[in-house]
């Protein structure tokens, strides 16, 4: 249970690319406030604060990162979510896939996803992107107070 609020929700099913995130925020010094969750289902949970996080901390965290293809609710449908729900239809969603596909990134772009990036398949290759994606969302970007 996260009573402390949280600045990064990564939502990715992949363990091994789950600890690779990680580990390339923590080289900057960004994951300290970070939650990962599993699959959709749970995101939607910990967003609107109901099941397991009715008593977690209050606020949206300031950047989603989104794997596209996971179990029980896909990435796609989470964004939908996310996009039709009052307060928190602004939220930064970073959707952080391996798929290449036209098709997902149209889809992604037209449902409002604020930036696609695709993970590439080296460890290092993939470390410099979510570096980039982390300092970006983090250190530069600014979000309304209200979100």
């Amino acid at each position: 249970m996260s009573y402390e609020p949280v600045d990064i929700l990564l939502v990715e099913d992949s363990q091994a690319d789950a600890e690779m995130t990680m580990r390339a925020l923590k080289r900057k010094n960004l994951c300290n406030h970070l939650m990962w969750l599993k699959d959709g289902v749970e995101a939607l949970d910990f967003l609107l604060r109901r099941n397991a996080y009715t008593e977690r901390a209050p606020g949206n965290p300031k950047l989603v990162l989104l794997d596209l293809k996971m179990p029980r609710m896909d990435g796609i449908e989470v964004l939908r979510s996310i996009r039709a729900t009052p307060g928190l239809e602004m939220l930064p969603v970073v959707m952080l896939t391996s798929s290449v596909e036209e098709k997902d990134m149209v889809q992604s772009y037209k449902l409002g996803i604020n930036s696609y990036v695709v993970k590439p398949v080296d460890f290092e290759s993939f470390a410099e992107e979510v570096i980039k994606t982390g300092c970006y969302w983090m250190l530069v970007n600014r979000v309304p107070s209200s979100l």
